[in-house]
């Protein structure tokens, strides 16, 4: 039964990476009498589904239409799954990095003892099943319907240690992400499904010529804010307020699924539902522009401010976010691809930085920036990591972030809008303000003397994760046309 030949059809494929990290759960459940059995199970359900994800691109990128059945779930409502290029990508980005964070997991996990670590590897398997209904869904319903298994999984993650604290982010983290899909995602479907007749995505949208300029806006705003999960500005507050989490749970958060199933979201909704023709030609997208722009400036003014070390970099999300939301909005071909392309190179340039804050906790128990003075002298490796995540955010070569701000720049040109190259000119100065000092203090500032004495580098499994994610944003600076070339062929129209 071969996975990439002509022996398995597109509809197994797909129904087989659904079952797989589902499946995994259970089996993560029934091994947890044997933490090793346990984590070997998780890492053969990520390489799995891994392998699975790589045998559908194989079939995509030979040009075959990979798709399911539709099953009925109530009148007007169709359960269904079909591949198209930005959800490869997606996929391909969450299960790859699922691999690496869980290797960091395990040394993180077991170096500082955590509690519920069976509950931990299961929540985090459910949370990947649901990033691939996200990135395969075929319609808004079955997109949506996944996206809230996706938060109710998570959950447990954000409040693992179970404290007050933790509490309180998990009652902010539910508040603000079910409440903007219920007083505005979900409105704006039933609005959709009423004004267009389906729920479909379809190239070029579903709207055109069913829908003034002003229904247009409206929609656009209650999909936009609605899908808390994109941390758009005013709706950010729960990114902040999940970093109670334990470090791999906020990697998941901003680097492989719960962020990125939002901007995701975000783009698959501008290109699929509205078309960027549509949104081009009426005007309906401007005011998401400059929205998406203050929210990408803003967020690193914010971070900029924060000693935290996790606080400083859930800023930092907020704003490269933005950077999605952005491309989608200039609603132009280049706009779209660097929108994309930055869906992938943040995430493994963030997931770098977040493994290292997790390191520096593991090793030394420091979480705040102003503690680091001296500490890349004893932790050489992590801080080495930590600047090439840092070179990578910013957008400077020979790293993978280079080449997203760039298409998103030729997008904005394409668009007309000059002042958005500024914007993202601008931006990554502000990246550089609040990112380089951290390694620069680590390497170069004062050690605190007795209080470093005995602190080395964090476990074996967190520095071959750490590892692993540093070299993929020095591979994606040279090889970025694998991107490219799989976003090349998405149908705008």
């Amino acid at each position: 039964m071969a996975l990439g030949g002509g022996t398995m059809t597109g509809e197994a494929l797909i129904i087989i990476a659904l079952l797989v990290p589902t499946i995994g759960a259970g089996l993560i459940w029934l091994t947890a009498w044997n933490p090793n059995v346990r984590e070997a199970t998780t890492l053969v359900t990520a390489g799995t589904l891994f392998a699975i994800v790589v045998a559908i691109l194989g079939r995509v990128l030979n040009g075959e239409d990979l798709a399911t059945g539709t099953w009925p779930i109530a009148p007007g409502l169709e359960l269904g799954f079909r591949v198209e290029p930005l959800g490869m990508l997606f996929a391909c980005v969450a299960s790859g990095l699922w691999i690496v964070n869980s290797i960091y997991s395990i040394g993180y996990m077991r170096g500082n003892k955590e509690p519920r670590q069976t509950q931990f590897y299961m929540c985090f398997a459910i949370a990947l099943a649901s990033t691939i209904g996200i990135a395969f869904a075929a319609n808004l319903f079955t997109l949506f319907l996944f996206y809230e298994v996706l938060t109710l999984s998570t959950y447990p993650l954000v409040t693992h240690k179970g404290d007050e604290n933790a509490k309180a982010g998990g009652r902010v983290y539910l508040l603000v992400l079910l409440g903007t899909s219920t007083v505005l995602l979900l409105p704006a479907i039933i609005a959709t499904a009423l004004i267009a007749g389906t729920l479909d995505f379809m190239p070029g949208g579903i709207l055109t010529g069913k829908a003034d300029k002003a229904t247009l806006m409206i929609l656009l705003a209650m999909f936009m804010f609605g899908i808390g999960k994109a941390a758009l500005m005013p709706f950010h507050r729960w990114l902040p307020a999940a970093m109670v989490a334990p470090t791999p749970v906020s990697a998941l958060l901003h680097a492989v699924a719960v962020v990125k199933a939002g901007v995701f979201t975000v783009t698959k909704v501008v290109l699929y539902i509205f078309g960027i023709e549509l949104l081009a030609s009426t005007g309906a997208n401007e005011w998401l522009i400059w929205v998406a722009a203050a929210s990408l400036l803003l967020g690193s003014l914010v971070a900029m401010t924060k000693d935290n070390l996790k606080a400083r970099l859930a800023y930092s999300t907020v704003s490269q976010l933005a950077y999605v939301v952005l491309g989608a909005a200039l609603a132009t071909s280049w706009g779209v691809i660097g929108g994309a392309m930055h869906i992938a190179m943040h995430a493994f340039g963030k997931i770098t930085l977040f493994f290292c804050a997790g390191a520096i906790y593991t090793a030394a128990h420091k979480t705040e920036v102003s503690e680091l003075s001296g500490l890349g002298r004893t932790m050489p490796f992590t801080f080495a990591a930590f600047l090439i995540g840092a070179l990578s955010i910013i957008g400077l070569p020979p790293f993978g972030g280079l080449w997203s701000k760039w298409y998103l720049a030729l997008g904005a040109l394409q668009a007309g809008q000059i002042v958005i190259v500024a914007v993202l000119m601008i931006s990554s100065l502000l990246n550089i303000a609040y990112l380089l000092p951290i390694p620069i203090k680590a390497f170069f500032g004062q050690a605190s003397g007795r209080k470093s004495s005995g602190i080395k580098e964090a476990p074996l499994p967190c520095l071959i994760a750490i590892g692993l994610t540093s070299l993929g944003c020095l591979i994606l600076f040279f090889f970025p046309d694998g991107i490219l070339n799989l976003l090349s062929r998405i149908q705008v129209q």
